[in-house]
C-alpha cells in the first residue's frame, strides 16, 4: 500500500508565472469542457485498463475535442500501466516523455487562449499527471513545486469558469495533503512559499468534484480510497471507495489488489483479504483482467500469505512453487518475493533447512534495484534460523 500513499500524497497545481495579466486577459471567459462525453469514454477505457482500445478511442476523440487534451489522456493511460506494476521502472522514460510533451502543449494553449478554462483545467491536469510519477518515485521537491503548478492552474479554471466542479478535485487534493502534511513536508512547503492547507474543505472540494464533475468520478474515488487509508484511518469506507472501483472497471486489477491489501493489513481479515485474491486469481485465469499472466501471478502471492496466515502453510506451497517454476518477468521482483515467501512458509512447517535454501534463493534472484527489501527480509530470515 506505500505506493498508493505515494501516490496520493501530492496534489495541487499550475504556472505562477501566467497567472499574472496578459494580452489576452481581456477577452471574455470561455467556459466549459469540449467533447466532455468523448473524453469521458476514453478516460473510462483508462480506468478500464482497456490500453489497446486507448490509441483507436483517442483519435476518435480528438477532434471533436481539443488535441491537447488527447496528449493528457495518452500520458494518463501510460501511467496507469506502470500502476499494475509500479515496482518496474522500465516504463518510466516513456511516462515522462509523453507527460512533457503533454505539458509544452497544453501550456502553449493556455498562452493562445488565456481565457479558455478548459486549457487550465488540462494544463492542472497534465502537471498532475508528473505529481504521481515524481512522487512514487521519491522526488518531492519536484513533486511538491508542481503540485503549486496544479493548484494555481485549477484556481484560473475557476476564475473564467466557477461551474467547472471537475476543477475542484485537484484544488482539494492539494488543500488535503497542505493540511495532513508531517513536520518535514510542511516545512518543505514553507520553504517553497505554498500556502496552508485545509483538511476539512479540501476534502468537501474533493466530493463536490466527484459528485458534480463530468470526467473525475474515478480518479477522485481512487485518491479518496488512498486518503481513508493513509490519514482518515477509516479503512472501511476507503473499502466503499474500491468497491465502486471494481463494480465500474472490473478489467483493472489493480483495484481488487488494494482492496485485499487494505483487508490484509489494515482491516485484518485474513478470510476476506483470501476471497478477495482468489477472485482476482479465477478472474486472471479466465482473462478477464488487463495482462492476464502478470495478476494471476500477482494473485497467487496474495494468496500465498493469506494462506500462510492461516496455518495453511502446504497449500501457500503450491501457489508459490507455480510462480517459481514459471519464471515470470513481470510484475517486478516476483520470483524473488515467491522464494522469500517460501522461506516464511517452510519455516512455519518446521522445514528448516529448506527455508533456508529458499531464502538464500531469494537474494540470489534479487535484483541490485529492490524496493520491496526482499534480500535484506531473506537476510533476517537467516539470522533468525540461527
Amino acid at each position: 500500500m506505500a505506493r498508493s500513499a505515494v501516490q496520493g500524497a501530492v496534489a495541487g497545481c499550475a504556472l505562477l508565472a501566467l497567472l499574472a495579466a496578459s494580452p489576452g486577459a481581456q477577452q471574455p471567459p470561455v467556459p466549459g469542457l469540449t467533447a466532455a462525453a468523448e473524453i469521458g469514454r476514453a478516460y473510462d477505457a483508462i480506468f478500464d485498463a482497456r490500453f489497446a482500445d486507448v490509441p483507436p478511442l483517442l483519435a476518435e476523440t480528438c477532434p471533436p475535442a481539443p488535441r491537447d487534451a488527447c496528449l493528457l489522456l495518452d500520458a494518463a493511460s501510460a501511467w496507469w500501466q506502470i500502476q499494475l506494476d509500479p515496482y518496474n521502472r522500465t516504463r518510466d522514460a516513456d511516462l515522462e516523455s509523453r507527460i512533457e510533451t503533454a505539458i509544452a502543449a497544453i501550456a502553449s494553449w493556455t498562452e493562445r487562449e488565456p481565457s479558455r478554462a478548459e486549457a487550465w483545467f488540462y494544463l492542472g491536469g497534465a502537471y498532475g499527471a508528473r505529481v504521481q510519477l515524481r512522487a512514487l518515485r521519491g522526488a518531492r521537491m519536484a513533486a511538491a513545486r508542481d503540485g503549486a503548478r496544479i493548484k494555481h492552474a485549477l484556481e484560473r479554471a475557476l476564475a473564467l469558469d466557477p461551474s467547472m466542479a471537475d476543477a475542484y478535485f485537484g484544488i482539494g487534493l492539494y488543500h488535503y495533503y497542505a493540511a495532513v502534511a508531517p513536520p518535514a513536508a510542511r516545512m518543505l512547503r514553507w520553504l517553497l512559499l505554498l500556502p496552508g492547507g485545509d483538511r476539512i474543505g479540501g476534502l468537501a472540494e474533493m466530493e463536490r468534484a466527484r459528485a458534480g464533475g463530468l470526467l473525475v468520478r474515478d480518479e477522485a474515488d481512487y485518491q479518496l480510497h488512498t486518503i481513508y487509508v493513509w490519514y482518515e484511518k477509516q479503512h472501511r469506507h476507503a473499502l466503499d471507495y474500491l468497491a465502486g472501483l471494481i463494480d465500474r472497471h472490473p478489467r483493472n486489477p489493480h483495484f481488487r489488489q488494494a482492496a485485499a491489501e487494505i483487508l490484509d493489513f489494515y482491516i485484518d481479515d485474513t478470510p476476506a483479504s483470501l476471497r478477495m485474491w482468489q477472485s482476482l486469481l479465477e478472474a486472471a485465469q479466465r482473462r478477464e483482467v488487463e495482462a492476464p499472466e502478470m495478476a494471476e501471478v500477482s494473485a497467487r502471492l496474495g494468496l500465498a500469505a493469506q494462506l500462510d496466515q492461516l496455518s495453511q502453510s502446504e497449500a501457500a506451497l503450491e501457489h508459490l512453487r507455480a510462480i517459481i517454476a514459471d519464471r515470470p518477468a513481470a510484475p517486478f521482483g516476483a520470483v524473488a518475493r515467491a522464494q522469500l515467501q517460501l522461506g516464511d512458509a517452510l519455516e512455519h512447517l518446521g522445514r528448516r533447512a529448506e527455508s533456508a535454501a529458499a531464502y538464500r534463493a531469494a537474494i540470489a534472484a534479487t535484483s541490485s534495484d529492490d524496493p520491496q527489501r526482499i534480500a535484506a527480509r531473506a537476510r533476517e530470515g537467516l539470522r533468525a534460523q540461527r
